[in-house]
């Protein structure tokens, strides 16, 4: 059984109705604060590959956020966190973050070298935690809101889709399928592996469109969707909307003991 006493009232989590199309955004917010100075440290500490002559086009672009990726997963320890709006230069101060954390710093990093991003909403089952809290079921959240970067890139999608102008980060190191391929199986999110790392070597499949080999169907994630809420300018829109999985109450309560609780634990 999972908790619902702990998630916000009042909230009826259901997609949208059609807004037109969400076109993102570069410009700052309150979450995704890439003018501040802690940010501003991380983009002159990351390498950013230089074998395109074209620094505005895709190619490039990619090469950035996958270097951007890579850094992150090494330097901010990954950590359960139940604020999902911290601002990205606290994240980046405490060198710590939850999933949802680390994707925002990932967000961050690509509107300020111009690439802008909306995300998807996801209404994710608390289950799917379960293997990460086998003794503590009561108490994960039955529903987990789940804010799901894209990423604009202008171009062919690296991945040789025939135009993909949205990239959504399950395909910034390779089409799902291709991903899907890999030798060290899908996400189980039962071991050490964050999702964070895991969609650097694995595919991330919420919607269940994925050719997953027939001996291991964890690329297919879509099993664990309760609703898709629709995109959205900024994760700072999603949770203006949607709210966090907690109440503010139960945030305030869990998040010291959480944050100091490794994901690799």
């Amino acid at each position: 059984m999972t908790s619902s006493l702990l998630t916000p009232r009042g909230r009826v989590r259901v997609r949208m109705a059609d807004r037109g199309t969400v076109e993102g955004s570069t410009a700052p917010t309150r979450i995704l604060d890439w003018q501040h100075p802690n940010v501003s440290s991380l983009l002159r500490l990351i390498d950013i590959p230089a074998d395109s002559a074209d620094t505005s086009g895709p190619a490039h672009r990619t090469a950035v956020l996958r270097e951007a990726h890579r850094w992150i997963a090494a330097a901010v320890q990954p950590v359960y966190s139940v604020q999902d709006e911290r601002p990205v230069s606290e994240v980046i101060r405490r060198r710590r973050g939850s999933c949802s954390q680390r994707l925002a710093v990932l967000e961050a990093v690509a509107r300020a070298s111009g690439v802008a991003t909306r995300v998807r909403g996801l209404l994710v089952d608390g289950r799917f935690w379960y293997p990460r809290f086998p003794r503590f079921h009561r108490i994960v959240p039955h529903q987990v809101v789940l804010a799901w970067p894209e990423f604009r890139l202008d171009g062919p999608s690296p991945t040789e889709h025939l135009t993909a102008p949205w990239l959504t980060v399950s395909e910034l190191f390779g089409g799902l399928d291709e991903l899907s391929e890999g030798s060290g199986g899908g996400f189980t999110n039962a071991g050490t592996e964050t999702l964070f790392e895991a969609l650097s070597r694995t595919a991330i499949d919420w919607d269940g469109v994925t050719v997953c080999p027939a001996a291991d169907a964890a690329c297919d994630l879509s099993a664990h969707v309760l609703a898709d809420l629709g995109h959205f300018d900024s994760r700072d829109e999603l949770f203006a909307r949607h709210g966090q999985t907690l109440c503010g109450m139960a945030r305030l309560l869990a998040e010291p003991i959480l944050s100091r609780r490794s994901a690799r634990a």
